[in-house]
């Protein structure tokens, strides 16, 4: 029945708008755009594959509330997030612009941020939709993951904090939720630092155990002074290598209001309901409008935190539990906007931040998203399943319901898109790679206004395509991971496959693909295959070096300087390293 009453909702207001045009008793939609100031919720999922949503083909996952917004809307079937890791990918989104010209890459490996304790961070001369939107007199909010810093200089100047970056309100992690905020075996960090500190403590231990040995024989003329640091510094070690994963949930693993921390560490089994009590709150206060929302979902992230209401529900365990969860908070999002007589006036977005993971993967078991019939994953630069995501779009009575549009846009294309809505403009300072969809999600344009599309891996390009219009997509790959082991689909026992290095391939010539007829990336085409081969080549390295040369230097955010962890840096709700609070009590 809920289903129905959001149809005729939609239906109606769609009889309604196109029975003013054809009467000319009002301007059409389009023409009404410049005027209107429409309200804006962007929703993101955190590492969702496009496979995982029944709107992209996925039969046997339950995503009613998700494929509504598609039903109801426009859906985007070549979507392309910036990168295909959390911390640049979001850094894009926000911007407009490819990560590398903003800093926020690597140049070592270390492809996100590390810790809410290090420096690194979207960079405070950087210009966010937010910002824009804020002085536009649009109520600007954050609700979930942030993960694009937080402090510069000390642990409480929130020079990287989402207030700096134009978000008015701000409710949730200011880092990522991770395994390692549960402790579990699939660890970002925690099982790589206990074996290092491990090590470190073998090693000092046998120098302790060798000159005490040597001091008690005479065999070394050495104080006892060194003997003592050493057997000290052993100690602290293996200390540190039982403490890490706890030191990890307190640091890392943590929720904020604004500027204050609410919970250090976080109690999970709260945090959905916190997250959508806090996002019905915002809606609820600045229903009168113009507002930007953007949720930023904890899910589908390991560890896939999901109520006990979902457990054991979906067909594809806890990783499917949790996706199931996910669509079920956007419904719960959906109701609030209905009840709140926002749904006509707001203009909803749903994506992901980049392509599910592969390797998420412990025996037989799969913790990680599908991404459908598209080869690769989370982490690969280049490869399709690493950067092709959902892209859904829906505002009532002004974008077609039902629309199906193939032509390659990204999620950067979201910054001028809601910037020119919100009567703002375009920052003219600085390169701007996203393009206005709205005339392309209107039906009146029919190609997309990007040519190119190039694809980063840290900061090494690794692939581009070529949209030629009225006849195809090229891809060209010039690097490609070495999947693990021979004949796999992903780099399974890494947590991600590498950008550079042994275990990548450098293609010469780079190989080439046609998606429009070849979406799965399976048949390289050839000089002897494909009688344009050395054409699209020069084309596509030609636009290489144009886009090369709109490059300038800047200060890497996320290499080690500005990616280890700092305890001056480290928030905490209490005299360091006493971290530890609980200021509000959630829904019961």
């Amino acid at each position: 029945m809920l289903h129905l009453h959001h149809s005729w909702l939609c239906f109606r207001s769609w009889l309604a708008g196109m029975l003013s045009v054809l009467l000319g008793l009002v301007p059409s939609a389009s023409s009404n755009i410049s005027t209107s100031r429409p309200n804006i919720l962007l929703l993101m999922a955190d590492d969702l594959g496009i496979g995982d949503i029944g709107c992209y083909g996925n039969n046997t996952m339950r995503t009613p509330n998700i494929d509504r917004l598609a039903e109801d809307g426009v859906k985007l079937t070549q979507h392309i997030s910036a990168a295909s890791l959390c911390t640049p990918s979001r850094a894009a989104f926000l911007t407009g612009r490819y990560p590398v010209r903003s800093g926020m890459v690597s140049s070592i490996g270390y492809r996100v941020l590390q810790w809410t304790g290090a420096s690194g961070g979207l960079p405070t001369n950087e210009t966010t939709f937010a910002k824009i939107l804020k002085e536009k007199g649009y109520a600007t909010g954050l609700i979930g993951k942030w993960h694009l810093g937080l402090n510069c200089e000390s642990a409480s100047d929130h020079c990287h904090h989402p207030l700096h970056h134009g978000f008015d309100h701000f409710y949730g992690m200011p880092f990522s939720l991770m395994g390692d905020c549960a402790h579990w075996e699939l660890s970002e960090k925690r099982v790589n630092l206990e074996q290092k500190l491990n090590f470190l403590f073998q090693v000092l231990a046998l120098v302790a155990l060798t000159l005490v040995a040597g001091k008690l024989t005479h065999l070394i003329p050495v104080s006892w002074t060194p003997v003592i640091w050493s057997a000290l510094w052993a100690i602290l070690l293996l200390a540190g290598s039982y403490f890490v994963g706890a030191l990890i949930v307190y640091a890392d693993c943590l929720l904020m209001r604004n500027h204050t921390i609410t919970e250090q560490p976080m109690r999970f089994q709260k945090t959905t309901p916190l997250i959508l009590q806090e996002v019905a709150s915002f809606l609820k206060r600045n229903k009168h409008g113009p507002f930007l929302l953007f949720v930023s979902f904890l899910h589908v992230h390991i560890p896939l935190i999901t109520m006990e209401n979902f457990l054991g529900k979906s067909l594809h365990g806890l990783y499917g539990d949790n996706v199931e969860e996910m669509d079920w908070m956007v419904g719960q999002i959906l109701d609030t906007l209905d009840m709140e007589g926002l749904t006509n006036s707001t203009l909803i977005y749903f994506t992901s931040d980049h392509g599910g993971s592969l390797e998420n993967q412990l025996g037989r078991t799969q913790y990680g998203g599908w991404n459908g019939i598209y080869k690769g994953g989370k982490g690969m630069g280049g490869w399709e399943g690493g950067i092709r995501v959902p892209g859904i779009f829906r505002w009532p009575g002004v974008l077609p319901a039902g629309q199906v549009i193939g032509e390659p846009t990204s999620l950067m294309d979201v910054f001028p898109t809601v910037v020119q809505l919100a009567g703002g403009e375009v920052p003219q300072d600085r390169v701007i790679d996203g393009q206005d969809l709205l005339p392309l999600l209107l039906g009146t344009a029919q190609h997309s206004d990007h040519e190119f599309l190039m694809h980063y891996c840290e900061g090494f390009l690794h692939a581009a395509r070529w949209h030629q219009r009225d006849r195809t997509t090229w891809k060209v790959h010039f690097v490609t991971p070495v999947f693990q082991p021979e004949g796999a689909g992903a780099c399974y026992g890494r947590k991600v496959c590498p950008c550079f290095g042994e275990k990548v391939l450098h293609h010469d010539p780079p190989l080439l693909f046609d998606l429009s007829r070849d979406p799965s990336e399976t048949h390289v085409l050839t000089s002897a295959s494909e009688p344009v081969f050395y054409q699209v080549m020069e084309r596509v390295q030609r636009a290489v070096r144009e886009h090369q040369r709109t490059l300038s230097p800047v200060p890497l955010q996320l290499d080690r300087l500005g990616n280890i962890w700092r305890p001056w840096l480290q928030p905490c709700c209490g005299p360091f390293p006493l971290c530890w609070c609980l200021r509000e009590d959630g829904p019961q």
